[in-house]
């Protein structure tokens, strides 16, 4: 009975070993896929990465393919300290990744401006003039090229390079990065100053002013957020989840032709609604409130130049 009772003990062991060895194999993951490089053609459509979306079962009620499905299967976390950040860490500014002759911001200028009219000699390359139709506004912007009126136009990183690097872009390869801060589909043309109050903000803390292009706006970051393997925090996840609740259909972006731009929506407050006082959005964590981001109204902006809680 006794040498019965070892041996089953021994198998049970094994066993038990055998399963262990299993779950270990089963937890492992897969390093994610380096995405591919943005390419701007500029007689058609530019591509965006080709790194494969991420699978994922969407909630229920989640249009398989959208937006708010690939939203789910992204990563929450914290942010990541900003330490070693530099624009340096992504390649010198609009590099010529494509080989087309051109550098990324005149490529952009030239896919996102009509009626454009380029310097003779630059084989079609330099922008010198066009009609901006910006996303962010709403507005129609002329577009000059000169030392006091390029700015007028800017190209915005939609996910902000800053916001990349802080949400898994410092584990990329360099030359990854390099694509990501090129790429077409991070990349659009808007009203420069617009640009600049936005900083390096997320969707928690930044949306465009023009509400009827918030829902294209996210999704582009979904996109890129996607395809370079990055992740979002828990205030930026439930912030995208808000905007594309009211368009649950809306599609991930494939780097394609400048966006659509539509009339603003009528300026009302967002569905979660303003913060009441300073105090309240200082205790949230979202002081300065700018127009255009959740939570803002002109009563927090007493001297009226768009910032409120200042």
């Amino acid at each position: 009975m006794r040498g019965a009772t070892t041996t089953r003990r021994r198998g049970l062991a094994a066993l038990g070993l055998a399963v262990a060895l299993l779950a270990g194999g089963c937890a492992g993951g897969l390093e994610p896929a380096a995405p591919g490089p943005g390419v701007v053609d500029r007689t058609s459509a530019p591509s965006g990465p080709s790194a494969a979306a991420p699978s994922a079962t969407p909630a229920p009620g989640t249009a398989p393919g959208s937006a708010l499905a690939a939203l789910e299967a992204l990563p929450v976390k914290g942010r990541a300290p900003k330490t070693g950040y530099s624009r340096d860490q992504f390649g010198p500014a609009w590099a010529d990744v494509d080989h087309n002759g051109c550098d990324t911001r005149n490529d952009i200028l030239a896919r996102d401006l009509t009626g454009t009219a380029t310097e003779p000699g630059t084989h079609d390359c330099v922008v010198l003039s066009g009609v901006l139709a910006d996303p962010y506004t709403a507005t129609t912007i002329d577009f000059l090229r000169g030392q006091t009126t390029s700015t007028a136009v800017q190209i915005d990183h939609v996910v902000a390079l800053s916001d990349a690097w802080q949400k898994g872009a410092q584990q990329l390869d360099g030359e990854v990065r390099r694509q990501l801060a090129n790429d077409p589909l991070n990349l659009l043309a808007v009203d420069g100053p617009t640009n600049s109050g936005k900083g390096d903000g997320d969707a928690a803390t930044w949306l465009p002013p023009n509400k009827a292009f918030r829902c294209q706006y996210v999704a582009r970051q979904v996109a890129v957020k996607q395809a370079y393997a990055l992740w979002v925090t828990q205030a930026e996840h439930d912030a995208i989840e808000n905007v594309l609740s009211r368009c649950p259909d809306q599609s991930l972006p494939a780097g394609g032709p400048a966006p659509v731009v539509e009339p603003s929506a009528p300026d009302e407050p967002d569905a979660e609604g303003p913060f009441a006082t300073c105090a309240e959005a200082q205790a949230a964590g979202a002081a300065p409130v700018r127009r255009g981001d959740p939570g803002y109204s002109s009563r927090l902006d007493r001297d009226g130049d768009g910032v409120g809680c200042e």
